[in-house]
Protein backbone atom coordinates (compact mmCIF):
# COMPACT_ATOMS: atom_id res chain seq x y z
CA UNK A 1 0.00 0.00 0.00
CA UNK A 2 1.42 3.39 -0.98
CA UNK A 3 1.35 6.12 1.68
CA UNK A 4 0.97 9.28 -0.38
CA UNK A 5 1.02 11.58 2.64
CA UNK A 6 4.61 10.49 3.28
CA UNK A 7 5.35 10.67 -0.41
CA UNK A 8 4.27 14.29 -1.01
CA UNK A 9 6.66 16.01 1.38
CA UNK A 10 9.78 14.70 -0.32
CA UNK A 11 9.48 16.77 -3.50
CA UNK A 12 12.81 18.47 -4.22
CA UNK A 13 15.13 19.11 -7.15
CA UNK A 14 17.16 16.04 -7.99
CA UNK A 15 18.77 14.09 -10.85
CA UNK A 16 16.97 11.32 -12.72
CA UNK A 17 20.15 9.23 -12.57
CA UNK A 18 20.27 7.97 -16.11
CA UNK A 19 23.99 8.16 -15.34
CA UNK A 20 26.33 8.55 -12.41
CA UNK A 21 28.14 10.90 -12.28
CA UNK A 22 25.34 12.90 -13.90
CA UNK A 23 25.72 14.84 -17.15
CA UNK A 24 26.53 18.23 -15.50
CA UNK A 25 29.83 16.66 -14.41
CA UNK A 26 30.92 15.96 -18.00
CA UNK A 27 33.69 18.32 -19.16
CA UNK A 28 35.31 19.43 -22.39
CA UNK A 29 38.82 18.32 -21.41
CA UNK A 30 37.58 14.88 -22.45
CA UNK A 31 38.23 15.13 -26.20
CA UNK A 32 38.09 12.93 -29.27
CA UNK A 33 41.63 11.78 -28.42
CA UNK A 34 40.43 10.76 -24.95
CA UNK A 35 37.63 8.73 -26.54
CA UNK A 36 39.97 7.10 -29.04
CA UNK A 37 42.18 6.00 -26.14
CA UNK A 38 39.16 4.61 -24.27
CA UNK A 39 38.03 2.63 -27.33
CA UNK A 40 41.53 1.28 -27.91
CA UNK A 41 41.62 -0.20 -24.42
CA UNK A 42 38.05 -1.54 -24.18
CA UNK A 43 37.48 -5.17 -23.27
CA UNK A 44 36.63 -6.71 -26.65
CA UNK A 45 34.67 -9.49 -24.99
CA UNK A 46 32.06 -6.99 -23.78
CA UNK A 47 28.95 -6.69 -25.90
CA UNK A 48 27.71 -3.51 -27.57
CA UNK A 49 24.59 -1.38 -27.27
CA UNK A 50 24.13 1.16 -30.06
CA UNK A 51 22.21 4.42 -29.81
CA UNK A 52 21.51 6.55 -32.91
CA UNK A 53 20.15 10.05 -32.50
CA UNK A 54 17.93 11.11 -35.40
CA UNK A 55 17.19 14.66 -34.33
CA UNK A 56 14.68 16.09 -36.79
CA UNK A 57 11.09 17.16 -36.13
CA UNK A 58 8.78 19.25 -38.28
CA UNK A 59 7.72 21.49 -35.37
CA UNK A 60 8.23 21.95 -31.64
CA UNK A 61 6.24 20.13 -28.97
CA UNK A 62 6.44 22.60 -26.10
CA UNK A 63 6.81 19.99 -23.35
CA UNK A 64 9.77 18.25 -25.01
CA UNK A 65 13.16 18.21 -23.32
CA UNK A 66 14.98 16.36 -26.11
CA UNK A 67 17.72 17.73 -28.37
CA UNK A 68 15.82 18.43 -31.58
CA UNK A 69 16.39 20.16 -34.92
CA UNK A 70 13.24 21.58 -36.53
CA UNK A 71 13.07 21.41 -40.31
CA UNK A 72 10.84 20.58 -43.26
CA UNK A 73 13.72 20.36 -45.73
CA UNK A 74 14.70 17.00 -47.21
CA UNK A 75 18.21 18.16 -48.02
CA UNK A 76 18.95 18.67 -44.32
CA UNK A 77 18.01 15.08 -43.58
CA UNK A 78 20.05 13.78 -46.52
CA UNK A 79 23.03 15.83 -45.35
CA UNK A 80 22.69 14.38 -41.85
CA UNK A 81 22.66 10.82 -43.19
CA UNK A 82 25.88 11.56 -45.04
CA UNK A 83 27.54 12.74 -41.82
CA UNK A 84 26.20 9.71 -39.92
CA UNK A 85 27.88 7.46 -42.47
CA UNK A 86 31.11 9.38 -42.12
CA UNK A 87 30.95 9.16 -38.33
CA UNK A 88 30.48 5.39 -38.61
CA UNK A 89 33.53 5.20 -40.86
CA UNK A 90 35.62 7.15 -38.32
CA UNK A 91 34.28 5.09 -35.42
CA UNK A 92 35.12 1.80 -37.14
CA UNK A 93 38.81 2.82 -37.15
CA UNK A 94 38.85 2.87 -33.35
CA UNK A 95 36.13 0.40 -32.30
CA UNK A 96 36.08 -3.36 -32.90
CA UNK A 97 32.74 -3.46 -34.72
CA UNK A 98 32.78 -7.27 -34.84
CA UNK A 99 31.74 -7.32 -31.16
CA UNK A 100 28.25 -8.69 -30.60
CA UNK A 101 25.45 -6.11 -30.60
CA UNK A 102 22.72 -6.96 -28.10
CA UNK A 103 20.78 -3.69 -28.25
CA UNK A 104 20.13 -0.90 -30.73
CA UNK A 105 17.87 2.10 -30.32
CA UNK A 106 16.75 4.89 -32.63
CA UNK A 107 15.88 8.03 -30.68
CA UNK A 108 15.08 11.59 -31.60
CA UNK A 109 13.64 13.87 -32.62
CA UNK A 110 11.33 11.78 -34.72
CA UNK A 111 13.18 8.85 -36.33
CA UNK A 112 10.22 8.15 -38.60
CA UNK A 113 10.35 11.73 -39.89
CA UNK A 114 12.95 10.16 -42.18
CA UNK A 115 11.40 8.60 -45.31
CA UNK A 116 11.27 4.87 -46.03
CA UNK A 117 14.27 5.15 -48.35
CA UNK A 118 16.20 7.24 -45.84
CA UNK A 119 15.56 4.73 -43.05
CA UNK A 120 16.77 1.92 -45.31
CA UNK A 121 19.89 3.97 -46.10
CA UNK A 122 20.64 4.53 -42.40
CA UNK A 123 20.11 0.88 -41.44
CA UNK A 124 22.22 -0.25 -44.38
CA UNK A 125 25.08 1.99 -43.25
CA UNK A 126 24.86 0.58 -39.73
CA UNK A 127 24.89 -3.04 -40.89
CA UNK A 128 27.83 -2.34 -43.16
CA UNK A 129 29.93 -1.84 -40.03
CA UNK A 130 28.09 -3.78 -37.32
CA UNK A 131 27.41 -7.26 -38.70
CA UNK A 132 27.26 -9.27 -35.49
CA UNK A 133 23.78 -8.73 -34.07
CA UNK A 134 22.64 -11.23 -31.44
CA UNK A 135 19.62 -13.32 -32.44
CA UNK A 136 17.74 -11.99 -29.44
CA UNK A 137 18.98 -8.39 -29.78
CA UNK A 138 16.57 -5.74 -28.53
CA UNK A 139 16.12 -3.35 -31.46
CA UNK A 140 13.80 -0.45 -30.79
CA UNK A 141 12.58 2.84 -32.23
CA UNK A 142 10.89 5.88 -30.72
CA UNK A 143 7.95 6.89 -32.90
CA UNK A 144 5.71 9.92 -33.16
CA UNK A 145 2.40 8.32 -34.25
CA UNK A 146 1.75 11.26 -36.58
CA UNK A 147 4.72 10.18 -38.69
CA UNK A 148 4.52 6.48 -39.47
CA UNK A 149 3.48 4.60 -42.58
CA UNK A 150 3.11 0.89 -43.17
CA UNK A 151 6.07 1.09 -45.53
CA UNK A 152 8.30 2.62 -42.84
CA UNK A 153 7.19 0.02 -40.31
CA UNK A 154 7.93 -2.73 -42.83
CA UNK A 155 11.49 -1.40 -43.25
CA UNK A 156 11.94 -1.52 -39.47
CA UNK A 157 10.50 -5.00 -38.95
CA UNK A 158 12.37 -6.45 -41.94
CA UNK A 159 15.57 -5.19 -40.32
CA UNK A 160 14.93 -6.80 -36.96
CA UNK A 161 13.21 -4.02 -35.02
CA UNK A 162 11.12 -5.73 -32.37
CA UNK A 163 10.13 -2.89 -30.03
CA UNK A 164 8.40 0.42 -30.64
CA UNK A 165 7.69 3.26 -28.26
CA UNK A 166 4.86 5.63 -29.17
CA UNK A 167 4.80 9.17 -27.81
CA UNK A 168 1.24 10.00 -26.79
CA UNK A 169 1.49 12.27 -23.70
CA UNK A 170 -2.25 13.04 -23.44
CA UNK A 171 -5.41 12.45 -25.49
CA UNK A 172 -7.22 15.61 -24.35
CA UNK A 173 -7.79 18.23 -27.09
CA UNK A 174 -7.17 21.26 -24.87
CA UNK A 175 -3.94 19.79 -23.50
CA UNK A 176 -2.75 18.88 -26.99
CA UNK A 177 -3.31 22.44 -28.20
CA UNK A 178 -1.43 23.87 -25.22
CA UNK A 179 1.62 21.65 -25.85
CA UNK A 180 1.49 22.22 -29.64
CA UNK A 181 0.94 18.56 -30.50
CA UNK A 182 -2.39 17.70 -32.11
CA UNK A 183 -2.65 13.91 -32.17
CA UNK A 184 -6.20 12.48 -32.26
CA UNK A 185 -6.89 9.13 -30.63
CA UNK A 186 -7.51 7.40 -33.96
CA UNK A 187 -4.00 8.31 -35.16
CA UNK A 188 -2.47 6.48 -32.20
CA UNK A 189 -4.98 3.64 -32.48
CA UNK A 190 -4.01 3.13 -36.11
CA UNK A 191 -0.26 2.86 -35.49
CA UNK A 192 -0.72 0.49 -32.55
CA UNK A 193 -2.83 -1.74 -34.79
CA UNK A 194 -0.16 -1.51 -37.52
CA UNK A 195 2.57 -2.62 -35.11
CA UNK A 196 0.54 -5.57 -33.84
CA UNK A 197 -0.28 -6.66 -37.38
CA UNK A 198 3.43 -6.42 -38.22
CA UNK A 199 4.19 -8.88 -35.42
CA UNK A 200 5.74 -6.45 -32.94
CA UNK A 201 4.88 -7.78 -29.51
CA UNK A 202 6.58 -5.12 -27.38
CA UNK A 203 4.70 -1.82 -27.69
CA UNK A 204 5.36 0.96 -25.22
CA UNK A 205 3.29 4.10 -24.84
CA UNK A 206 4.54 7.30 -23.18
CA UNK A 207 2.14 9.46 -21.17
CA UNK A 208 2.95 12.61 -19.21
CA UNK A 209 1.10 14.07 -16.22
CA UNK A 210 1.58 17.64 -15.06
CA UNK A 211 0.95 19.20 -18.49
CA UNK A 212 -0.99 22.48 -18.98
CA UNK A 213 -4.78 22.28 -18.57
CA UNK A 214 -4.64 18.69 -17.33
CA UNK A 215 -7.19 17.87 -14.67
CA UNK A 216 -7.69 14.76 -12.60
CA UNK A 217 -10.77 13.92 -14.69
CA UNK A 218 -9.12 14.57 -18.06
CA UNK A 219 -6.17 12.31 -17.23
CA UNK A 220 -8.56 9.59 -16.09
CA UNK A 221 -9.94 9.60 -19.63
CA UNK A 222 -6.44 9.58 -21.15
CA UNK A 223 -5.59 6.49 -19.10
CA UNK A 224 -8.84 4.79 -20.10
CA UNK A 225 -8.14 5.40 -23.78
CA UNK A 226 -4.53 4.26 -23.44
CA UNK A 227 -5.57 0.96 -21.87
CA UNK A 228 -8.07 0.30 -24.67
CA UNK A 229 -5.06 0.11 -27.02
CA UNK A 230 -3.52 -2.67 -24.90
CA UNK A 231 0.19 -1.70 -24.99
CA UNK A 232 2.58 -4.13 -23.31
CA UNK A 233 4.24 -1.29 -21.40
CA UNK A 234 3.27 2.18 -20.26
CA UNK A 235 5.67 4.90 -19.16
CA UNK A 236 3.85 7.60 -17.20
CA UNK A 237 6.24 10.48 -16.64
CA UNK A 238 6.02 13.47 -14.34
CA UNK A 239 6.42 16.53 -16.60
CA UNK A 240 9.79 18.18 -15.98
CA UNK A 241 9.25 21.92 -16.50
CA UNK A 242 12.75 23.33 -17.06
CA UNK A 243 12.27 26.51 -19.14
CA UNK A 244 15.77 27.73 -18.20
CA UNK A 245 17.08 24.77 -20.26
CA UNK A 246 14.47 24.43 -23.02
CA UNK A 247 13.25 27.62 -24.69
CA UNK A 248 10.14 25.93 -26.13
CA UNK A 249 8.87 25.36 -22.58
CA UNK A 250 8.67 29.13 -22.12
CA UNK A 251 5.63 29.04 -24.44
CA UNK A 252 3.73 27.16 -21.74
CA UNK A 253 1.64 29.35 -19.44
CA UNK A 254 2.80 28.20 -16.00
CA UNK A 255 -0.52 29.25 -14.45
CA UNK A 256 -2.20 26.44 -16.42
CA UNK A 257 0.00 23.69 -14.96
CA UNK A 258 -1.87 21.45 -12.49
CA UNK A 259 -1.29 22.00 -8.77
CA UNK A 260 1.02 19.47 -7.06
CA UNK A 261 -1.99 18.10 -5.17
CA UNK A 262 -3.67 17.35 -8.50
CA UNK A 263 -0.52 15.66 -9.79
CA UNK A 264 -0.40 13.56 -6.64
CA UNK A 265 -4.03 12.53 -7.12
CA UNK A 266 -3.28 11.67 -10.75
CA UNK A 267 -0.35 9.50 -9.72
CA UNK A 268 -2.37 7.72 -7.04
CA UNK A 269 -5.17 7.01 -9.53
CA UNK A 270 -2.75 5.97 -12.30
CA UNK A 271 -1.17 3.29 -10.12
CA UNK A 272 -4.51 1.91 -8.94
CA UNK A 273 -6.10 2.04 -12.39
CA UNK A 274 -3.25 0.39 -14.28
CA UNK A 275 -2.77 -2.31 -11.67
CA UNK A 276 -6.50 -3.06 -11.80
CA UNK A 277 -6.16 -3.42 -15.58
CA UNK A 278 -3.41 -6.02 -15.62
CA UNK A 279 -0.25 -3.89 -15.37
CA UNK A 280 2.36 -4.05 -12.64
CA UNK A 281 4.37 -1.07 -11.45
CA UNK A 282 8.05 -1.76 -11.92
CA UNK A 283 9.34 1.35 -10.26
CA UNK A 284 9.89 4.92 -11.27
CA UNK A 285 7.49 5.89 -14.09
CA UNK A 286 7.06 2.42 -15.62
CA UNK A 287 4.31 -0.18 -15.80
CA UNK A 288 4.37 -3.51 -17.60
CA UNK A 289 2.28 -6.62 -17.98
CA UNK A 290 3.45 -9.52 -15.78
CA UNK A 291 4.73 -11.48 -18.78
CA UNK A 292 6.84 -8.55 -20.04
CA UNK A 293 10.64 -8.81 -19.90
CA UNK A 294 10.98 -5.69 -17.74
CA UNK A 295 8.69 -7.07 -15.05
CA UNK A 296 10.36 -10.49 -15.12
CA UNK A 297 13.79 -8.83 -14.88
CA UNK A 298 12.93 -6.79 -11.80
CA UNK A 299 11.48 -9.89 -10.14
CA UNK A 300 14.91 -11.51 -10.62
CA UNK A 301 16.85 -8.37 -9.68
CA UNK A 302 18.29 -8.18 -13.20
CA UNK A 303 16.92 -4.85 -14.42
CA UNK A 304 19.42 -2.28 -15.69
CA UNK A 305 19.27 1.46 -16.34
CA UNK A 306 21.08 3.59 -18.90
CA UNK A 307 20.43 6.62 -21.10
CA UNK A 308 17.82 4.61 -23.00
CA UNK A 309 15.84 3.99 -19.80
CA UNK A 310 15.21 0.64 -18.17
CA UNK A 311 16.51 -2.41 -20.01
CA UNK A 312 17.10 -6.11 -19.52
CA UNK A 313 20.36 -5.86 -21.50
CA UNK A 314 23.12 -5.11 -19.02
CA UNK A 315 26.88 -5.51 -19.19
CA UNK A 316 27.29 -3.81 -22.57
CA UNK A 317 29.27 -0.79 -23.71
CA UNK A 318 26.91 1.89 -25.03
CA UNK A 319 28.09 3.58 -28.23
CA UNK A 320 26.32 6.87 -29.01
CA UNK A 321 26.26 7.93 -32.66
CA UNK A 322 24.88 11.15 -34.13
CA UNK A 323 24.28 14.67 -32.89
CA UNK A 324 24.34 15.00 -29.05
CA UNK A 325 24.43 11.20 -28.52
CA UNK A 326 25.85 9.87 -25.26
CA UNK A 327 28.00 6.76 -24.90
CA UNK A 328 28.93 4.88 -21.74
CA UNK A 329 31.46 2.29 -20.63
CA UNK A 330 32.70 0.87 -17.36
CA UNK A 331 34.88 3.93 -16.68
CA UNK A 332 33.74 6.64 -19.07
CA UNK A 333 30.93 8.75 -20.46
CA UNK A 334 31.18 10.57 -23.77
CA UNK A 335 28.83 12.99 -25.53
CA UNK A 336 28.86 14.26 -29.10
CA UNK A 337 28.43 17.92 -30.03
CA UNK A 338 24.91 19.34 -29.60
CA UNK A 339 25.27 21.96 -32.36
CA UNK A 340 25.10 20.75 -35.96
CA UNK A 341 27.87 23.08 -37.16
CA UNK A 342 30.33 21.77 -34.55
CA UNK A 343 29.29 18.17 -35.21
CA UNK A 344 29.88 18.55 -38.96
CA UNK A 345 33.14 20.48 -38.51
CA UNK A 346 34.68 17.72 -36.39
CA UNK A 347 33.78 15.05 -38.94
CA UNK A 348 35.04 17.23 -41.81
CA UNK A 349 38.36 17.35 -39.94
CA UNK A 350 38.42 13.56 -39.66
CA UNK A 351 37.70 13.58 -35.92
CA UNK A 352 35.09 11.78 -33.89
CA UNK A 353 32.57 14.54 -32.98
CA UNK A 354 33.22 14.44 -29.23
CA UNK A 355 32.10 17.49 -27.27
CA UNK A 356 32.72 16.39 -23.70
CA UNK A 357 32.90 13.39 -21.42
CA UNK A 358 34.27 11.97 -18.21
CA UNK A 359 36.73 9.36 -17.00
CA UNK A 360 35.38 7.78 -13.82
CA UNK A 361 37.65 7.38 -10.80
CA UNK A 362 37.41 4.45 -8.37
CA UNK A 363 34.93 6.27 -6.12
CA UNK A 364 32.73 7.12 -9.14
CA UNK A 365 32.66 3.47 -10.25
CA UNK A 366 31.72 2.30 -6.76
CA UNK A 367 28.97 4.88 -6.29
CA UNK A 368 27.69 4.23 -9.82
CA UNK A 369 27.29 0.53 -8.97
CA UNK A 370 25.34 1.35 -5.81
CA UNK A 371 23.11 4.03 -7.34
CA UNK A 372 22.31 2.14 -10.54
CA UNK A 373 21.54 -1.10 -8.70
CA UNK A 374 19.11 0.72 -6.43
CA UNK A 375 17.59 2.76 -9.26
CA UNK A 376 17.00 -0.40 -11.27
CA UNK A 377 15.98 -3.05 -8.77
CA UNK A 378 15.09 -1.04 -5.63
CA UNK A 379 17.38 -3.10 -3.44
CA UNK A 380 21.09 -3.47 -2.85
CA UNK A 381 23.21 -6.52 -2.12
CA UNK A 382 25.70 -4.93 0.26
CA UNK A 383 27.79 -8.08 0.59
CA UNK A 384 28.18 -8.17 -3.19
CA UNK A 385 29.34 -4.53 -3.27
CA UNK A 386 31.84 -5.20 -0.47
CA UNK A 387 33.24 -8.23 -2.27
CA UNK A 388 33.46 -6.44 -5.62
CA UNK A 389 35.14 -3.29 -4.32
CA UNK A 390 36.98 -4.49 -1.22
CA UNK A 391 35.34 -2.02 1.18
CA UNK A 392 33.47 -2.02 4.47
CA UNK A 393 30.16 -0.62 3.17
CA UNK A 394 28.88 0.83 6.43
CA UNK A 395 32.20 2.55 7.08
CA UNK A 396 32.63 3.89 3.53
CA UNK A 397 29.04 5.15 3.28
CA UNK A 398 28.52 6.16 6.90
CA UNK A 399 27.23 9.61 5.90
CA UNK A 400 24.79 8.16 3.35
CA UNK A 401 23.45 5.64 5.88
CA UNK A 402 22.92 8.49 8.33
CA UNK A 403 21.11 10.52 5.66
CA UNK A 404 18.81 7.57 4.98
CA UNK A 405 17.65 7.51 8.61
CA UNK A 406 14.41 9.48 7.95
CA UNK A 407 13.46 7.03 5.19
CA UNK A 408 14.16 4.12 7.54
CA UNK A 409 12.14 5.69 10.36
CA UNK A 410 9.16 6.08 8.01
CA UNK A 411 9.46 2.46 6.82
CA UNK A 412 10.28 3.50 3.26
CA UNK A 413 13.69 1.81 3.40
CA UNK A 414 14.94 -1.20 5.35
CA UNK A 415 18.67 -1.53 6.06
CA UNK A 416 19.60 -5.01 7.28
CA UNK A 417 23.13 -4.99 8.70
CA UNK A 418 23.05 -8.72 9.46
CA UNK A 419 21.90 -9.92 6.03
CA UNK A 420 23.75 -6.98 4.48
CA UNK A 421 21.06 -5.63 2.19
CA UNK A 422 18.99 -2.53 1.57
CA UNK A 423 15.35 -2.95 0.56
CA UNK A 424 13.04 -0.17 -0.68
CA UNK A 425 9.31 -0.63 -0.12
CA UNK A 426 6.50 0.16 -2.58
CA UNK A 427 6.10 3.80 -1.54
CA UNK A 428 9.87 4.17 -1.50
CA UNK A 429 10.22 3.06 -5.12
CA UNK A 430 8.40 6.22 -6.14
CA UNK A 431 10.97 8.19 -4.16
CA UNK A 432 13.98 6.26 -5.41
CA UNK A 433 15.68 9.42 -6.73
CA UNK A 434 15.53 10.90 -3.22
CA UNK A 435 16.73 7.66 -1.65
CA UNK A 436 19.86 7.34 -3.81
CA UNK A 437 20.82 11.04 -3.57
CA UNK A 438 22.79 10.52 -0.30
CA UNK A 439 25.18 8.28 -2.27
CA UNK A 440 25.88 11.08 -4.80
CA UNK A 441 29.23 12.67 -3.90
CA UNK A 442 28.83 15.50 -6.42
CA UNK A 443 25.35 16.56 -5.32
CA UNK A 444 26.62 17.23 -1.80
CA UNK A 445 28.79 20.04 -3.19
CA UNK A 446 25.78 21.91 -4.62
CA UNK A 447 23.58 23.90 -2.19
CA UNK A 448 20.00 22.69 -2.48
CA UNK A 449 18.75 26.11 -3.61
CA UNK A 450 21.18 26.01 -6.55
CA UNK A 451 20.32 22.54 -7.85
CA UNK A 452 19.05 22.91 -11.42
CA UNK A 453 17.12 19.65 -11.77
CA UNK A 454 13.46 18.76 -12.16
CA UNK A 455 11.43 18.03 -9.01
CA UNK A 456 11.45 14.44 -7.80
CA UNK A 457 7.68 14.56 -7.22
Amino acid sequence: MIDFEKFAKYSKAGPRYTSYPTAPEFHESFTCRSYEDVLAHQDKSRKLSLYFHLPFCRSACYFCGCNVVYTSKEDKKERYIDYLERELELLSKHLDTSREVIQMHFGGGTPTFFSTAQLEHIIGAIKKHFKNFAKDAEISCEIDPRYLTKEQLEVLTCNGFNRVSYGVQDFNDEVQKAIHRIQPYDVTENVVKMAKEAGIKSINMDLIYGLPYQTFESFQETLRLAVTLDPSRLAVFNYAHVPWMKKSMRKIDETTLPHPSVKLAIMRYTIDYLESNGYKMIGMDHFAKPDDELFLAIEKGELHRNFQGYTTKGGADLIGIGLTSIGEGVRHYVQNFKEMDAYEKAIDEGKLPVHRGLILNDDDVLRKAVIMEMMSNFKLNIAGIEAQFGIDFFDYFADAIEALAPFVEEDLVMIDKVEKKILVNTTGTLLIRNIVMPFDAYLKKIPEAQRRFSKTV
